[in-house]
């Protein structure tokens, strides 16, 4: 809403026109389902707005906003990443160790949240980081400990993870400075999270891991 009201001028008659067009589109993209809502979703929403409007005026007014964003509502995150490439990284991974490898990979990705140093680096890049460091975490004997799958899946070798994967370790070393860290870490060492905040991280990591 804020995006489409700083480029566009829009009437205090019309303001809940496009409050309410906003929440359907937000509806619509964190919802499950069809892409399209049924009709009588649209009209749900004419109800919060006490048939002030019409289903024809909500779906227009969703259009524009569809239209001058360029349909660009988000910004991809390194969890939207993470999706894709845990489900490749679990492939090569045990049964047994299959939820503890993506809360691992997900603590990881959390984790960067927190911390401005980890702004330089791109979200595929700090999933793909998280996949490589949980991967270690779980087996560190392993040769190599990147694959040729995750490879072609995230489209990044060993070598353009280093520096990013050894700031992710630091993290997971690093004092709580924030309540925010505190919460993130409480929630991670939760048996739902098979304790991923209680892993013993290394100290540092071979340097042969990247060639």
């Amino acid at each position: 809403m804020e995006r489409y009201l700083s480029g566009n001028v829009i009437t205090e008659l019309n303001l809940q026109l496009l409050g309410v067009s906003c929440i359907m589109i937000s509806a619509k993209y964190y919802g499950r389902g069809s892409v399209r809502a049924p009709p009588r979703q649209v009209e749900s929403f004419c109800y919060i707005t006490d048939y002030t409007y019409s289903s024809n005026e909500l779906l227009e007014m969703e259009s524009c906003v569809l239209n001058y964003l360029k349909f660009e509502l988000t910004t991809p995150t390194a969890n939207c990443f993470l999706s894709r490439f845990v489900p490749q990284g679990k492939r090569e991974e045990e049964v047994l160790s299959h939820l503890l490898f993506e809360s691992l990979a997900s603590y990881l990705c959390v984790l960067s949240l927190l911390d401005y140093a980890m702004l330089r680096y791109a979200p595929s890049l700090v999933a793909a980081s998280a996949v490589f460091l949980a991967r270690y975490v779980l087996h560190p004997s392993r040769k190599p400990s990147w694959s040729s799958t995750l490879e072609h899946y995230t489209r990044y070798r060993a070598e353009h993870l280093e520096a990013c994967v050894k700031n992710l370790l630091r993290l997971c070393h690093e004092s709580p400075s924030g309540d925010n860290v505190v919460a993130v870490r409480k929630k991670y060492s939760k048996a739902k999270y098979k304790f991923a905040a209680n892993m013993i991280y290394p100290t540092s990591l071979p340097q042969e891991l990247f060639l």
